[in-house]
């Protein structure tokens, strides 16, 4: 488990330093809104990681295994990587700065494919929810380090240039837990040639029983905690009237401290309760929680009851994120892994991207904070619904090593 958090603390590193920590460096640095706008786009090596997934699935390097050589030398390459961005700066060299971005992105987001491979691999049927608390918590303890340290560190102590030579060696200091990771028990020969490395992996899937309901579960589970985190903050802002300070405060500290405590809860029950019941558990209460929204908006603001609300959330957004890490790892076959993680990984992305993101501002104005709310409610239960029905199928999974 402990090179686990390490690989997901350096899973988790980049993200920031592409992102927002990016953006506040260009923000300071005079960079023009519009400027600021297109570094958004870096990020959409995430998203599209799945398109060459399928030549981590069937090429290795002669070292390592065949999925820590990958994480291996995207690591070293993420350091010395990010810490050439710090050898520019926005204002004035914002060209080869935004480029070093979308390839820390691009290293990123393979190192990532790679890493849901090992873990997924690595883990026995008995480990797997410790193993997703421990990566959901290596991972944002890393989007504590690259976003709001980061943010202190650069203002306060080392300046922008070496802060993110400090990053670039936390990656470098990363890459001794991927020497030191054990090997699969069970290792599964790789693909026999790149076109059955792409064809093969959704072939293998959809030859399930009931595949095309678990890829709508994917995509549902958790579309009612997406509705709801869509404009959170600008309803904490504009509907429920908090200050900048006091909304920043409680999501970045506490908010951010519920999520790891909800991660790390959800695998100790998870252990216990077995998958099918911890994610219908999980998803009952993500659903729930977000009447704690509602309440906000039909009440007075006071800084305890936005506290509570963020704290409740967040914790039981963690719990399922746990579970639903953990469902992903058991869904995949270990000789497709890379590229069946990452399928189903940026399957789960559509409803927060394409449907959240988009119909939320509408549903606001229609309903108003307190009925939109409600709604999100109702938006979680599809998923519930389409768990129960392959709740056989998930139950399976529990001692299903493959």
């Amino acid at each position: 488990m402990l090179p686990l958090l390490v690989l997901g603390f350096a899973s988790g590193l980049p993200l920031a330093l592409t992102g927002g920590t990016l953006q506040a460096w260009a923000t300071l640095d005079g960079v023009s809104l519009q400027s600021i706008g297109f570094l958004t786009l870096i990020g959409s090596a995430y998203t599209l990681k799945f398109l060459w997934a399928p030549l981590v699935d069937r090429y290795s390097f002669p070292f390592l295994g065949r999925r820590r050589s990958w994480i291996l030398l995207t690591q070293l390459a993420l350091a010395a990587c990010i810490a050439a961005m710090g050898l520019y700066s926005p204002g004035t060299s914002m060209l080869p700065l935004a480029a070093l971005a979308v390839l820390v992105a691009f290293l990123s987001a393979t190192q990532d494919i790679a890493f849901d491979a090992y873990s997924t691999d690595v883990l026995r049927s008995e480990e797997r929810a410790a193993g997703a608390a421990i990566k959901v918590l290596g991972y944002r303890l890393a989007m504590i380090v690259s976003g709001g340290l980061a943010l202190v560190l650069a203002d306060q102590w080392l300046g922008w240039h070496n802060t993110y030579f400090l990053m670039g060696a936390f990656m470098a200091v990363c890459a001794l837990a991927t020497l030191m990771a054990p090997e699969p028990e069970v290792v599964a020969a790789a693909p026999r040639s790149l076109a059955v490395a792409v064809v093969e992996p959704l072939g293998e899937f959809f030859r399930r029983r009931g595949a095309l309901t678990l890829l709508l579960l994917i995509v549902l589970y958790k579309l009612g905690d997406a509705f709801a985190g869509a404009l959170s903050t600008t309803f904490l802002l504009r509907g429920a009237g908090f200050t900048g300070t006091e909304v920043g405060a409680v999501n970045k500290v506490f908010g951010l401290a519920a999520t790891i405590f909800g991660a790390l809860a959800g695998g100790t029950l998870m252990a216990r309760m077995g998958l099918y019941r911890s994610l219908m558990m999980f998803g009952l209460l993500q659903a729930v929680s977000n009447f704690g929204y509602w309440l906000l908006a039909v009440t007075p603001p006071h800084l305890y009851s936005m506290a509570a609300v963020v704290v409740l959330e967040n914790l039981c957004g963690g719990l399922g994120t746990a579970a639903f890490v953990a469902l992903l790892m058991a869904l995949c076959k270990q000789e497709f892994s890379a590229t069946q993680f990452a399928l189903l990984s940026a399957l789960s992305a559509v409803g927060r991207t394409y449907l959240a993101g988009p119909l939320t501002p509408p549903l606001v104005e229609w309903l108003g904070w307190p009925g939109f709310f409600v709604v999100t409610v109702f938006i979680a239960l599809p998923g519930l619904w389409l768990l129960h029905l392959r709740r056989h199928e998930i139950r399976a999974l529990d001692s299903d090593r493959t």
